[in-house]
Formats: C-alpha cells, structure tokens, sequence
C-alpha cells in the first residue's frame, strides 16, 4: 500500500497529501521526524539502514524517524516511527529544533526530539539491519570517517548537536 504523505508549504504548514511514491519521484515537500536515542551512560544509538529503503538505502544513522502520514500530529509521528524502528515506547520526548532539509533525493521539515532510553532495541527487520550503542566521541570520528556513509540529513540536521556532545 502507498500511504499518504502529509505535504508542506515553504513555512511549515500542511497544504495537501500525495503517496509516499509520488513524494519521493518528485521530491517533494513534507513532514519528517528524527529521534536522538541516548542512554543514562550519554550514549547514541546508531544503526544501518536496510539495503532496501527508498532513500539513502544501507546508510548509517544516527536518529530514528520517517515521514510524517497525511493527518498525522507530527508528535504522533515521532512516537509511532519510535515504536515502528526501534521498539522503544513509553519514553518521555524532549523537543528539540525543528529544522529544514533539501537536497536532490528529499526535501523535508523536521520534527526532532531526544529521548534518553536503558532498555532493549528491537529493529524493525525490513528498516534497520544493524544498530550499537557509540559514545559522542566514537560517533563523530564514525561521522568524519568516508568509510562509515551516515545519512546526510541527519548528519546536517542533528551533527552539530552530536558533535557538541562528544
């Protein structure tokens, strides 16, 4: 089935809906979460995407998230995609600065947050198909490592952040 992707203006505001095949053949606008998981200990939990996804396919990353559905409070969004990659529930979000992000493959608002989490990481089998825990410092030497390809919104969105950490 080809869910229905929430569409967003220049500022931010939801201004139609288009199948998530037509948003990615024609790049365009929506919504988009991310969640930088980390652990009591300050850890960030990294995983690899599976060879198969539709954008950025077998790349590393650093926040959980996708796109926001049409009709969806993007909260929502933030906890389902939480639920859905990772299987972490029942965490308390803290709401970090939305951000933009283009380039030629997507173009996206972003809904981020941090969560802090102690207990087990279930992937989702057909997202992520390996994921470990990296303390700040290990994560940006991964980061500015060519042999290491991290997802370039993430890294653009929520490097900076990582990067103050480590």
């Amino acid at each position: 089935m080809d869910e229905q992707v929430a569409l967003l203006d220049s500022d931010g505001r939801v201004c139609g809906s288009a199948p998530r095949s037509v948003m990615r053949r024609d790049n365009l606008r929506h919504g988009a979460t991310g969640v930088l998981v980390r652990n009591t200990a300050g850890d960030i939990y990294v995983h690899r995407r599976t060879p198969t996804k539709d954008v950025y396919p077998g790349r590393y990353d650093f926040a959980a998230g996708g796109v926001v559905a049409a009709g969806e409070d993007p909260y929502d969004a933030v906890v389902r995609e939480l639920a859905e990659e990772l299987g972490i529930t029942g965490v308390e979000l803290t709401q970090l600065p939305e951000g933009d992000y283009a380039d030629e493959f997507t173009s996206y608002h972003a809904y981020l947050y941090t969560c802090v989490w102690d207990g087990p990481v279930k992937h989702q089998p057909e997202e992520v198909e390996w994921g470990d825990w990296m303390s700040p410092a290990e994560l940006v030497a991964r980061l500015d490592d060519p042999e290491w390809p991290f997802m370039p919104d993430t890294a653009a969105l929520l490097g900076p952040l990582v990067r103050s950490l480590a």
